[in-house]
């Protein structure tokens, strides 16, 4: 069992769970994700691992109540344990000091798997820009955390209730506008990263994005999150979670998602 030792709740429909995980805390990286499950029937969930204090041995969960299983897991407090919590799984994320600016963008609850990301980005050596963007400003998290691993914050949002008004695209054009940027690492809805695979292959920008949203099982067996990368099938939850975005064929992806809606 792995008991919940904080809650906070971020809006009526997600919560952050600090959840006691010494190995998990141990082992894991950026990008990785565990398999987390409640009850003794509970349905499997692969959750992005948002942060880990190996000093405390947790690790930081940021959960979306969107189905039964999610909504069973936002419903615990602290004190309560989670039935199984199983990782590090997948492959992390590339980290080292590039030539330039790593430009990191978020949308709604894609900031928490973006954060590790931010973070290791800044303690390699990095120049960080974070992009958060959100429909308003009650839905935007994690950004006090976002900011102490940044070099600057921009805020996006919808109708402007928060920082400037419009598209994270419009943060990111920003910053490729006025400076070299090296790389753009992108999680969000599907929508948003296919919009900044196409704005950031108009300007030859690599661009890294994590396809987390679409895994089911999270070990490969039940194919549900299959997709084409550069003309290949790929499982996310195996040879990702995070891809190429200028190869990834995202408009097959979310034809596909439509299917668990």
């Amino acid at each position: 069992m792995n008991r919940i030792l904080e809650k906070e709740y971020f809006s009526a429909n997600v919560v952050k769970l600090v959840v006691s995980a010494p190995d998990v805390a141990k082992a894991r990286k950026p990008g990785h994700f565990v398999i987390v499950r409640c009850g003794a029937g509970g349905e499997r969930i692969p959750l992005t691992i948002a942060d880990a204090d190996m000093e405390k041995g947790t690790v930081t969960l940021v959960v979306q109540a969107v189905g039964e299983s999610t909504r069973k897991i936002c419903a615990l407090e602290a004190g309560d344990e989670l039935t199984d919590l199983v990782g590090p799984l997948g492959r992390a994320t590339d980290i080292g000091l590039r030539e330039g600016t790593v430009v990191c963008c978020g949308g709604g609850v894609g900031v928490a798997p973006l954060l590790p990301i931010i973070k290791a980005m800044k303690q390699a050596g990095n120049r960080v820009v974070s992009v958060l963007a959100a429909r308003n400003k009650d839905l935007i998290i994690l950004e006090d955390e976002v900011r102490r691993w940044s070099d600057e914050v921009i805020i996006m949002t919808d109708d402007g209730s928060a920082g400037q008004k419009g598209l994270v695209t419009a943060g990111v054009e920003q910053v490729i506008n006025r400076e070299h940027v090296a790389e753009v690492v992108a999680i969000g809805p599907a929508i948003m990263m296919k919009f900044v695979a196409l704005l950031t292959k108009k300007y030859n920008v690599p661009t890294i994005v994590s396809l987390n949203t679409i895994m089911v099982d999270g070990t490969g067996m039940c194919g549900a999150c299959r997709v084409n990368v550069g003309g290949k099938t790929r499982f996310v939850c195996v040879d990702g979670p995070e891809f190429d975005a200028h190869q990834v064929d995202f408009d097959e992806m979310m034809m596909r998602m439509k299917a668990y809606q």
